[in-house]
């Protein structure tokens, strides 16, 4: 059974960590603005007080969150795992207030959305823009990383995700919004001077662009689903597809690109696409998002939009 003096010290904790959300929520803003400055202009709010109240919440929580001079400004280590917890912290306290509410009418708010940054360059850059101009009180917000995103613990409504297998079971709400072919493409100057060939079995005799040294090549799909296997000698190894273009539009081989990546230089004809009834699989796009921000009208009118756009190509 808890003692009274037990009860009284959760109560004053309590009340301390009432205290210091505004401050949570101001240190995220000058964060996300990037200065205190910017967050001034955007908030309204004097720039010395914002100043305080970050100053306060350092000397609360006993560490530096912000290293800031009269010409830098930067975010300490602390500070940078401080502002994912508080980010994420404000989206639930935004998801609770909107249910609450119910606005359902206009999807209004952030959105946090984070994709590597080939998806965010390939599919989300045409997109994004017309999405904050359909929906003008929505704040779109992207993070483009390569690196691994826990998008429930940094605070992030859905992700983005261009992938080659299934997805693992990750207790994440999933929705496929999209897939496209992959096409083997090679330069006019390579294919005059080594051939074209008719088969996938063809390429062993030809120079591949792989993305591995461990790499077999490709395993070929017609119309009809029979497999082939295309095995060519390796001559170029890069784990980044606009690389692996490069060196296609090079001459340096044959290689195999998601048929977004290579249409328009298919159009101008500086790529030809090599076993035309063949394609190396299919690139899949699927959004990711907790289960409670799927319920957000923001997070549904972004989804929504970006499956209407993206769909099956």
């Amino acid at each position: 059974m808890a003692t009274h003096g037990h009860i009284v010290h959760k109560h004053r904790r309590w009340n301390g960590l009432l205290a210091n959300l505004n401050d949570f929520m101001i240190f995220v803003h000058v964060v996300d603005h990037e200065g205190f400055a910017p967050t001034a202009r955007a908030l309204n709010v004097p720039k010395s007080t914002l100043s305080k109240r970050v100053a306060e919440l350092e000397k609360d929580l006993g560490v530096r969150l912000i290293n800031r001079t009269s010409r830098r400004f930067a975010v300490t280590e602390t500070g940078e795992d401080f502002y994912r917890h508080a980010a994420a912290m404000l989206v639930e306290a935004e998801a609770a207030e909107n249910v609450v509410k119910g606005r359902l009418a206009e999807p209004s708010g952030a959105v946090r959305i984070t994709a590597s940054v080939p998806t965010a360059q390939l599919s989300l850059a045409p997109l994004l823009p017309e999405l904050a101009l359909a929906y003008p009180k929505l704040r779109v917000m992207l993070h483009a990383t390569d690196r691994f995103v826990d998008i429930v613990q940094e605070g992030f409504d859905l992700a983005v995700r261009d992938h080659f297998a299934p997805l693992p079971d990750s207790g994440l709400v999933q929705r496929r919004v999209g897939s496209e072919a992959i096409w083997f493409v090679a330069a006019p100057a390579y294919l005059a001077e080594r051939g074209m060939s008719a088969h996938p079995g063809d390429l062993d005799n030809h120079d591949g662009l792989l993305t591995s040294l461990t790499s077999e090549g490709w395993t070929a799909t017609d119309a009809s689903g029979a497999q082939a296997l295309a095995r060519p000698q390796a001559r170029f190894v890069a784990d980044e597809s606009h690389v692996l273009r490069e060196a296609a539009l090079a001459g340096l081989g044959i290689t195999a690109l998601p048929h977004k990546l290579c249409t328009v230089e298919i159009a101008r004809g500086s790529l030809v696409r090599v076993l035309p009834e063949w394609t190396a699989g299919r690139v899949t796009t699927t959004i990711l998002m907790p289960h409670r921000r799927g319920q957000l009208p923001s997070v549904r009118a972004t989804v929504d939009f970006i499956a209407a756009r993206l769909g099956d190509q």
